[in-house]
């Protein structure tokens, strides 16, 4: 998640916004069955927050219910059984966008990126993904980032190696625009307190400022969507309708506009809480008992 100081409130529309609340689930759900990009992909169980060790059995049965919706799913970690999930995605024929997850604990550190070029290597990543918002926590400084990307790009062939991260954070580090073979943004009105209204304008502005930062480069949104729940952050505001509003938006546009794009998220997480307050349970398609919403 990412949050920016200035607001770009100059945008306008968004399709959508008059249908009833059943139109708008009809409508969902029409576009999910048809299938969508990407969708990123977290196999905690409720109860289970990072630390927890994933078993087959539950990274399997997560899986399967996304399946016949996606054709990519993204990773966020590359141990304690997030490992799995690259290779029983390729088993069920989904390409994989997977990550290692990098902080300031340098230690597991070289354990993530060690198994995310084991990974690599077994020929079940699609993007290799080198930490997720590091420059934006302040985890680490763009020096100590450069560092292990490069790594990765030294041990790894034949798969594009980038790094995720708020779609400013590349105009505002070059030097990582320039290294990473693929630019992944995380695109998110919400975070920025951008109505709904104006959201899907302001999405496709985060996407064009990605892609003059990529010089050329390929870009995918590796992150988008809206809670179902929660309270309101500026002029964002969630609701079931919203939320439905958004997702019709994003992927009619990704659809139209052939954007690769991760919606954000496969299941309601109740341990996100903690961090991000009510709305970090409620962006998922599916909800904590793994249950389409719509």
């Amino acid at each position: 998640m990412s949050y920016r100081k200035e607001k770009f409130m100059s945008l306008a529309g968004g399709a959508s916004l008059s249908m009833t609340t059943n139109e708008l689930k009809e409508m969902a759900r029409k576009l999910l069955d048809a299938g969508i990009h990407g969708i990123c992909f977290s196999a905690y169980d409720e109860g289970q927050a990072p630390g927890d060790q994933l078993t087959d059995a539950q990274i399997r049965r997560k899986l399967e219910i996304l399946k016949p919706h996606v054709k990519w799913v993204r990773t966020f970690s590359c141990t304690e059984g997030n490992e799995l999930i690259a290779r029983i995605a390729h088993e069920l024929g989904i390409k994989t966008l997977v990550g290692a997850w990098l902080s300031s604990d340098l230690e597991k550190n070289d354990e993530e990126i060690g198994a995310l070029i084991t990974l690599c290597k077994e020929g079940v990543v699609d993007v290799a993904a080198v930490g997720n918002e590091v420059l934006y926590r302040e985890d680490l400084n763009a020096s100590e980032l450069l560092d292990y990307i490069k790594r990765v790009k030294h041990e790894v062939q034949g798969v594009p190696v980038g790094y995720v991260d708020a779609y400013y954070e590349f105009t505002a580090h070059p030097e990582i625009s320039d290294t990473c073979d693929v630019i992944l943004a995380n695109c998110y009105p919400y975070w920025e307190g951008c109505s709904l209204e104006y959201s899907l304008m302001y999405m496709k502005h985060m996407y064009q400022e990605a892609m003059a930062a990529g010089k050329g480069k390929r870009v995918i949104i590796t992150e988008t969507g809206w809670p179902s729940s929660g309270q309101s952050l500026g002029g964002a505001q969630p609701s079931f309708d919203n939320y439905l509003k958004y997702f019709i938006n994003a992927v009619s546009w990704s659809n139209e506009s052939d954007i690769e794009m991760f919606y954000f998220s496969s299941f309601d997480e109740s341990w996100k809480i903690e961090k991000e307050g009510d709305v970090g349970a409620s962006w998922g398609l599916w909800d904590k008992n793994e249950k389409l919403k719509f």
